[in-house]
């Protein structure tokens, strides 16, 4: 990307890919983003779950009744979670980290999207994390916050308009409603 700006503006979710594998260096850049990414008090809350077999991946899809199918075709996941007896704001350290992968790999010309998990259900009785937690082995009190999905793009998607941008939801010294 020839800036932060063109990143911002490029970054789309991304649910269909190619089907080829990452190389262990697009790997390996967007696990240090995330073990890059600043957390409360430097307590590293968060903790990353990387599945790239099949199997799994496609066990990972099943998560959620609807809306992460899609990671059964992606080449890699990366579960994240979080400690939330090592630090009261784990949600937000685990979700800097979150972006922090996803912005590296639009840098890379990956595709990524969140799944979120924390607060949703596998079925009426399970929640997706205790599921995932089944699966991948998670030892308490790990809670996890999300899959982070990544391929290679199947297609480019049109990248946000600056023209269109919100500043309505901006409001500069005090909240104020519009008229």
């Amino acid at each position: 990307m020839k800036s932060f700006n063109d990143l911002l503006i490029n970054r789309r979710s991304t649910r269909k890919y190619t089907g080829e594998k990452l190389n262990a260096d697009e790997t390996a850049l967007i696990l240090r983003a995330a073990l890059l990414a600043p957390t409360s008090k430097n307590s590293h809350s968060w903790e990353f779950i990387v599945v790239e077999d099949k199997e799994m991946l496609q066990k990972l899809s099943h998560c959620k009744p609807t809306s992460a199918t899609f990671i059964e075709n992606a080449a890699l996941a990366v579960v994240v979670a979080g400690n939330p007896l090592a630090s009261d704001v784990w949600v937000e350290d685990a979700s800097i980290a979150s972006i922090c992968m996803q912005l590296q790999a639009e840098d890379l010309d990956i595709g990524s999207c969140w799944v979120q998990v924390r607060e949703r259900n596998h079925s009426d009785t399970v929640t997706a994390t205790a599921y995932i937690n089944d699966l991948l082995n998670l030892p308490m009190p790990l809670e996890v916050l999300a899959i982070i999905a990544f391929g290679k793009k199947e297609k480019t998607r049109a990248p946000h308009d600056p023209d269109n941008l919100l500043w309505e939801k901006v409001h500069i010294g005090v909240f104020q409603t519009k008229e």
